[in-house]
């Protein structure tokens, strides 16, 4: 994809990002999430500029924007609230589903969307068997968000797979260990994963 295009879908990214502080504050419930300036803007522009850089020519990049953008909004509502409503992270499902069948008539591989279907299966399988563990601080809105992500992991296959499902706990490790350095958190502080979840597999996209 050209350096104009890159540029486009980063400017539409902005965009996206504006959107979610609104969508989110609807969203959440009981306390909608605080204003917030430039955080969400920059974000987006990020996400879809990554996106488009590493995965212009994959017919699958619609789907991959799409949940991205709900994703901005998901990970402001966690932030907050510590909470992934069902209505957005069913969104997010739909939209990268519903994307992933266009892919797949656009580029004539409907084994894509089997891939896909395994990639969900696989996430939310993990995912219950960790937050069934004992003492174990994942709640059910991460391990819906992990099956919704785990539809465009598993189009681009194993070690996209792979990569979304172990980078989320290293990043999240990274901001607690970092967090409890500088005394911001206490040891049993609930803290939100859907932002790690999310960033995870954006760079699982990128790295595939």
């Amino acid at each position: 994809m050209s350096a104009g295009l890159v540029t486009g879908v980063a400017l539409l990214g902005a965009l996206a990002g504006r959107a979610a502080v609104p969508l989110a504050r609807h969203s959440a419930h009981p306390r909608p999430p605080a204003a917030r300036s430039t955080g969400p803007t920059l974000a987006g522009a990020t996400v879809f500029g990554g996106l488009a850089a590493t995965r212009g020519g994959d017919p699958a990049l619609p789907a991959f924007l799409a949940m991205a953008a709900i994703g901005l909004a998901l990970a402001l509502v966690d932030l907050d609230c510590l909470r992934l409503p069902d209505r957005l992270v069913a969104a997010a499902a739909g939209a990268g589903g519903a994307g992933l069948v266009g892919a797949a008539l656009v580029a004539g591989t409907p084994g894509g969307l089997l891939a896909a279907l395994t990639g969900a299966a696989v996430s939310f399988a993990g995912y219950v068997l960790l937050a069934l563990l004992p003492r174990s601080r994942l709640g059910f809105g991460d391990v819906k968000l992990a099956a919704a992500l785990g539809l465009p992991l598993g189009w681009l296959g194993w070690p996209a797979l792979g990569l979304g499902l172990l980078l989320p706990h290293v990043l999240h490790g990274v901001v607690v260990l970092g967090l409890l350095a500088a005394r911001r958190v206490a040891r049993d502080t609930p803290l939100p994963f859907g932002p790690a979840l999310l960033t995870g597999a954006w760079l699982a996209v990128l790295l595939a």
